[in-house]
């Protein structure tokens, strides 16, 4: 049996030039952090993770060094007992799944019981452009084979965000679906505006159902149960959300009142593939969608392929794809190869034990940071 021997954890900064000048923070960003979480094993393997910025983990370490890499579901709870104290751990969670691979050589995807490497991606966009702009994105994601695209809100009046769907539309007839993320389930830390009520939110819906939007996302604050379920029976579009909820309990209330037919957890931000493989199977069993939310680095992204493609699939899954502020090669730089689709929306995953991820060590070196931030 092997045995957990060292879990090493660093910070790296790559500079953006241009800046990204992402619809959700008024400061566009001007360098992209990312946490590279390694844990090794006695037989000289490594598993790779990564997501949030694990700071004071070194703190829990000794809760894993020297137990079985295989005991994932004792390490799992381990990690839920130290989120409740210290923030989001699941990274590790990440490098534990790709370690797992490695030591029974098959992807992550088939240990999880998936027997298709594949799954088609929507491209999600990041940046608040002109409606003509917006328009020229919709026809390249066409072109680019994404079956659909996600538009987000958030510029000063909400009629010209409500514009940028009309003139989409309008342009690519039905050759694109699209969803609309609405930004309500959560603030940056600055913005202390509050977020839509149910009112407001079934106005917002009713123009959307008009344009034939596919889902409507984080209408409302992500804890306003009453406010889904209201506006759940108010309107027929779908409604999406769940992305930086956390705990088991909370989801357990969000699909037993039936608040979204959507949800989008992380395995980054919450639970972890061996949380999120099971939330994923409560999901498709009782007759919604799970299609994970990926906005992070490409590790981030392999983990939430993963855990997708071997569950229960999706219609679509999430494509962080923006250029030339948000490119595959910024999104996925801490990797040798950046993750692509093919010309028809298509992400294949590899065979490759683990998670399928080789890093790019030079490009890693030069952007090692003491802490991981964006600026």
């Amino acid at each position: 049996m092997s045995t957990i021997t060292k879990i090493e954890i660093t910070h790296h900064r790559l500079p953006l030039d241009p800046p990204f000048p992402a619809s959700w923070d008024t400061r566009p960003r001007t360098h992209f952090p990312a946490t590279i979480v390694r844990v090794h094993d006695s037989e000289g393997r490594v598993g790779i993770g990564s997501g949030d910025s694990m700071y004071g983990f070194a703190d829990y370490e000794r809760y894993f060094i020297g137990e079985d890499p295989l005991d994932i579901d004792r390490h799992a709870a381990v990690l839920a007992n130290i989120e409740f104290h210290a923030g989001r751990p699941w990274p590790m969670d990440l490098a534990l799944w790709d370690l797992i691979g490695k030591i029974k050589g098959q992807p992550v995807w088939k240990l999880l019981g998936g027997t298709d490497n594949k799954v088609r991606a929507y491209a999600s966009s990041g940046v608040h452009r002109s409606i003509e702009d917006m328009v020229q994105v919709a026809k390249r994601c066409i072109d680019r084979g994404f079956p659909a695209l996600k538009v987000r809100f958030g510029r000063p009046k909400l009629d010209d965000d409500l514009a940028v769907v009309k003139a989409i539309r309008e342009a690519t007839g039905d050759r694109l679906e699209l969803m609309v993320d609405c930004n309500q389930g959560w603030r940056m830390p600055w913005d202390t505006a509050a977020p839509w009520n149910v009112d407001h939110a079934e106005r917002v819906a009713k123009v959307l159902e008009s344009h034939g939007v596919y889902w409507m996302e984080e209408p409302l604050h992500r804890g306003d149960y009453a406010g889904m379920t209201e506006l759940k029976k108010r309107v027929g579009i779908r409604l999406a959300g769940g992305e930086l909820t956390r705990e088991p309990y909370e989801f357990r209330e969000l699909l037993t009142r039936g608040c979204l037919d959507v949800f989008q957890p992380d395995v980054v931000c919450t639970q972890g593939i061996t949380g999120l493989a099971k939330f994923a199977r409560e999901v498709h069993e009782a007759g919604k969608i799970f299609t994970p939310h990926t906005w992070g680095n490409g590790i981030g992204v392999l983990g939430n392929l993963h855990v997708t493609v071997g569950t229960v699939g999706a219609p679509f899954i999430e494509f962080p794809y923006d250029p030339p502020e948000w490119s595959t090669a910024r999104r996925d730089y801490p990797l040798v190869n950046t993750i692509e689709c093919d010309d028809q929306g298509w992400i294949h995953l590899s065979h490759e034990p683990g998670l399928g991820i080789t890093l790019n060590e030079d490009l890693l070196a030069k952007t090692m940071a003491s802490q991981a931030t964006f600026s």
